[in-house]
């Protein structure tokens, strides 16, 4: 492999070595799909993405998304981080709205004078319902810590994910993945992370507090899954969670990990679809050279 430039960002941040850590890299058409994956698995965050080329194809960028288990056809704040790249790197600040082509189709992404970039995510799949009892055990915990005034549901914008509602701050600071009775539901469905959420926060200006396991994906804990919180802010408004069908809401995420992160949630239904927009920071921490 040839030199290839690279950058390394913290998103969904409010300051550096916040929010969730990505590697990005360019120009890296020429780089193999297992080359790729193996520099996934040589950085090891929770994800790393690759441009392919600075040059758009049908208005917009080719991007691949990798853990370092798998490549994924969409995650949120790789999409993030990476179009603040292209528009600060590629483009020089001179777009307000960048256009990723990942494998789950075309995702844009705007950009506001705050700082703050803003994806718009596909339509939320709504799968299957699972029962209380089955995640308490996966999560270690009494099946009283799960809020039943809410189902467990997978859904999707993009990547499954289950979504999970506890009563209190308590229960999610507890939770934790019994290996191998994750393993085994996740064996049948299409969903392989877990969301966990509840109403009660550590910083009392946010909404919703949420903690997101990925095992599968070579990742015990995220700090910040743009994803997986898209996914939450189509489950908020289907199920009326906040009692209306729209929200818009400070989501937190990895203090339980030292990463403390924030995403925007935006989502409201309307003409029989729910529109989804997850926004957060992008704060770059350092560049170099891959040789």
């Amino acid at each position: 492999m040839t030199k290839t430039s690279f950058y390394i960002l913290d998103v969904f941040a409010e300051k550096k070595y916040a929010g969730n850590q990505l590697a990005v890299f360019r120009n890296a058409g020429a780089i193999s799909s297992e080359e790729m994956q193996q520099i996934a698995r040589e950085i090891n965050f929770s994800e790393t993405t690759f441009i392919l080329s600075d040059e758009q194809r049908d208005g917009g960028y080719d991007v691949r998304i990798f853990t370092p288990g798998e490549e994924v056809p969409f995650a949120g704040h790789p999409t993030l981080g990476t179009a603040h790249i292209i528009r600060n790197e590629i483009l020089r600040g001179k777009a307000d709205k960048v256009i990723l082509n990942l494998k789950v189709g075309q995702i844009p992404v705007t950009f506001g004078r705050d700082g703050y970039g803003w994806m718009k995510q596909i339509e939320p799949i709504f799968g299957g319902q699972h029962k209380a009892e089955t995640l308490a055990a996966i999560l270690k915990l009494n099946v009283e810590e799960i809020d039943k005034r809410f189902s467990i549901q997978e859904v999707s914008t993009g990547l499954p994910f289950f979504i999970v509602p506890l009563k209190n701050i308590s229960a999610l600071k507890n939770a934790k993945i019994d290996r191998d009775k994750y393993f085994d539901l996740i064996k049948d469905t299409a969903a392989k992370g877990i969301l966990v959420f509840c109403p009660e926060t550590h910083e009392p200006q946010n909404n919703i507090s949420v903690r997101v396991f990925v095992d599968y994906y070579g990742v015990p804990e995220d700090p910040a899954t743009g994803s997986g919180n898209g996914c939450l802010a189509g489950y908020l408004v289907k199920h009326r969670y906040f009692g209306k069908d729209s929200i818009d809401i400070r989501s937190e995420q990895g203090y339980e990990i030292g990463r403390p992160s924030l995403l925007l949630l935006k989502a409201e239904l309307k003409d029989s679809k729910i529109n989804i927009l997850v926004g957060g920071k992008s704060i770059l921490a350092a560049s170099g050279e891959f040789v």
